[in-house]
């Protein structure tokens, strides 16, 4: 049945190309978009397998970017049991780089203690220097900077050669390599240099990166972190530059109220903001801790979301493979007529009809999803190749054997339908029709 199912789809060549050509778009389709859910996945993990401590930031904070922490904070933090060496750090985004305006790919700049940087016993920087150096003592308040190979690349400037950040000069003493699309954007400095070259406040940090010391697991030492913590109110020591914006904007909403209002809603604020700062000081914590797991599970959660997006634009082309392959069945069905009745009448039954049908319309996906998937996995190679420092897509082996199975099940559904009418048909009225 396997050699006449084969026969009877390479006797009709353009139709049956057409059908698995056009699975084959659908499932590359799909291996392709689902990569780039897989490529955050890889990303993530081999990223935060190469760190090891705890990452402290403001709450609510979706990176550290976008976080602000009192630098004083920083004794505090040595002193909890558990903790082993705490590196304070502060990001500014670099705008500019050389003469070029930098949009995308986004480079940031990482300012670090480069003293208590050095005491860590794990540094993912310090361990991938590729050319040149890591920090020294000496380096401090200086005006250096390690930048990442695909920065060197793209910038064609190397170890020993200064390069423009933002107006400032820099020069560069080392180059590092992580393999990870979220650290080699970054470029290295010293936190004084850091603060500087993105007016930071002196009193404020981004995060804190925390080094166990061993002695207890970094889960308890998450909460003791962030019990130590609890009750802190972070407005008590924000600087004056953190709040312009938002005081600018209630002053302006405020001069657009009478003084009776004024009056009123400066009560009912004072009311709510005492109730609210003691409701929140009993229970939350002006900080959040973080570990590898941690932020693998947030990642999970937005490529899960991802997923269910990515899924939605596959079913259309899913969609529109399953109907060519249905027609395609449909017409094989129709044509077929008098070929069905001569078999039913030489002894076949309506299970042998059946199976030979969703053979056929099997034999479709299987052909058709092993192009798509071999198609979708080396169009992620290229991609890789092509924009190393832009995209990083991977498509697994299970997402690949899910690509394929996927494809047979569609095939065998698209010729659910045709194989139950063909065996339906009586022998007579078979050879009667054709």
């Amino acid at each position: 049945m396997f050699r006449f199912a084969i026969r009877n789809l390479l006797s009709r060549p353009l139709r049956t190309a057409l059908s698995v050509l056009g699975l084959a778009v659908a499932i590359s389709g799909m291996v392709g978009l689902f990569s780039i859910a897989g490529g955050i996945d890889r990303v993530v993990s081999q990223t935060f397998d190469q760190i090891p401590g705890l990452l402290v930031q403001q709450q609510g904070a979706p990176i550290p970017l976008f976080s602000t922490l009192p630098a004083s904070w920083q004794d505090e933090l040595e002193s909890i049991p558990g903790v082993g060496v705490v590196d304070p750090e502060v990001f500014c985004r670099v705008n500019q780089l050389d003469t070029k305006m930098v949009i995308n790919p986004p480079r940031f700049a990482v300012g670090m203690e480069i003293q208590s940087r050095l005491k860590l016993k794990r540094s993912i920087y310090r361990e991938n220097v590729v050319e040149g150096r890591f920090f020294e003592m000496t380096d401090r308040s200086t005006n250096h900077c390690l930048v990442s190979r695909e920065i060197s690349i793209s910038s064609q400037k190397g170890v020993g050669e200064t390069i423009t950040l933002n107006g400032v000069e820099f020069v560069i003493i080392g180059v590092y390599e992580t393999g990870s699309l979220m650290l080699d954007v970054n470029i290295l400095m010293d936190i004084a240099t850091c603060r500087s070259l993105g007016r930071i406040d002196e009193q404020t940090v981004g995060c804190f990166y925390v080094e166990p010391d061993g002695t207890i697991d970094d889960i308890t030492l998450k909460e003791n972190i962030q019990n130590h913590f609890r009750g802190r109110d972070l407005s008590d020591w924000m600087p004056a530059s953190t709040n312009v914006f938002s005081e600018f904007v209630k002053s302006v909403g405020q001069s657009f109220q009478s003084p009776a209002e004024k009056n009123i809603a400066g009560r009912e604020s004072s009311s709510k903001k005492q109730d609210a700062a003691e409701k929140l000081a009993s229970t939350s914590s002006p900080i959040e801790v973080r570990t590898a797991d941690d932020w693998g599970k947030r990642i999970a959660e937005f490529s899960g979301d991802l997923n269910i997006f990515l899924g939605l634009m596959t079913a259309i082309g899913v969609s529109i493979a399953t109907l060519s392959i249905v027609n395609t069945m449909m017409m094989s069905v129709t044509e077929r007529t008098t070929e069905f009745g001569i078999l039913r009448a030489n002894g076949w039954s309506q299970q042998n009809i059946i199976r030979l049908m969703t053979l056929e319309s099997g034999l479709i996906g299987f052909c058709g999803g092993a192009i798509g998937v071999f198609v979708g996995w080396l169009a992620t190679i290229i991609v890789n190749i092509g924009w190393p420092g832009r995209l990083q897509l991977h498509a697994g082996v299970l997402l690949l054997l899910f690509g394929l199975a996927f494809s047979v099940g569609l095939g065998l559904i698209g010729g659910l339908y045709p194989a139950w009418r063909a065996s339906r048909l009586s022998p007579m009225e078979s050879i009667r029709r054709g």
